[in-house]
Parts: C-alpha cells; structure tokens; sequence
C-alpha cells in the first residue's frame, strides 16, 4: 500500500506581465494558503517520505511554505517532467520512485493534477489552488502505479480551513 499526496501550488501572481509562466511566484492569497495546508498535515500527523515538486517557481514556493508549516524535514525533489504535465508524464515520475518512499507528496500543477487524480481513482474533483488530495494507492511498487488503482481518501481546500 503506497499514499500519494496531491498539492496543487498556492495562487500566482500574474502583476508582472514580463513574467514567464514558469517564473511566476506566489501571491499574497497564496503565501498564506501554503502554510495552512502545511499546517492541516502537521495536525494530522501526515509524513512525506519524498517530495516531488515542479521547478516552475511558485510550486517551490509551495513546497517550501508548506513543509516548514507541516515540520518536514525532506527537501522537495524538483523534476522538470511535472511541470505542464498530462497524465500519462505525471504516471512516468510517479512509476520511477524508489519503492522505500511510502507516501509521496506531489506538488504541481492543473489540469494534470486533477487528471491524474481521476485516473487513479475514477472520481472527478476540482483542485483550486493549494488544495490537498490523499489518495490511497493498492500497490506496493510504485512501477505498478496505473488506472484505478487508488481511492480519494479526502480532498481539502484552503477556504474549507480558513472558514473552519
């Protein structure tokens, strides 16, 4: 049994119109949105054995936010592939992790993350952004990742802690 964690990165800023789409970092919203979510795992005793993050800079931003406020102590991997990636990218990363990482946290990006989380569990859910997804995976080697594999255990959204 695998965990797969599903972060999509807190809100952009899109003030710069210089900016590359790759080079956006986060807005106000989201840089208080990252530690909230961080802070929904530390609460609930959720430990990431690896961090796979997307390069694209307001996910590293996420990343980091989020770990600070959750207590990890694993930097984030970062792995250009998931930066703009479909389904079957997204399946490739997650196939080549190493089989002692049991609970993986994957930060990245839409419409591949909710993609992604519809395929491995045949539920169609809308991820804004910073919102978290657990999904609980029937495999044991992360090779053996595939379609219907997992079961949504949950799914949070930063406005659902906000208003709690």
């Amino acid at each position: 049994m695998k965990t797969l964690l599903l972060l999509r990165h807190a809100k952009s800023d899109w003030d710069n119109p210089n900016l590359r789409d790759f080079e956006r970092p986060l807005n106000e919203r989201g840089r208080k949105a990252a530690p909230l979510m961080g802070e929904f795992m530390r609460e609930r005793n959720i430990r990431a054995d690896l961090i796979l993050c997307s390069p694209a800079e307001r996910a590293g931003q996420t990343a980091a936010l989020v770990s600070v406020a959750a207590g990890f102590a694993t930097a984030p991997r970062f792995d250009r592939r998931i930066y703009e990636a479909d389904v079957p990218r997204l399946l490739e990363v997650l196939s080549e992790i190493e089989d002692a990482a049991r609970v993986v946290l994957l930060v990245g990006h839409n419409p591949g993350l909710e993609g992604l989380l519809e395929h491995l569990t045949g539920q169609a859910a809308t991820m804004p952004t910073a919102a978290l997804a657990l999904v609980s995976l029937d495999i044991e080697n992360w090779n053996e990742i595939r379609e219907h594999a997992g079961r949504l255990e949950w799914l949070v959204k930063p406005k659902e802690l906000a208003a709690g």
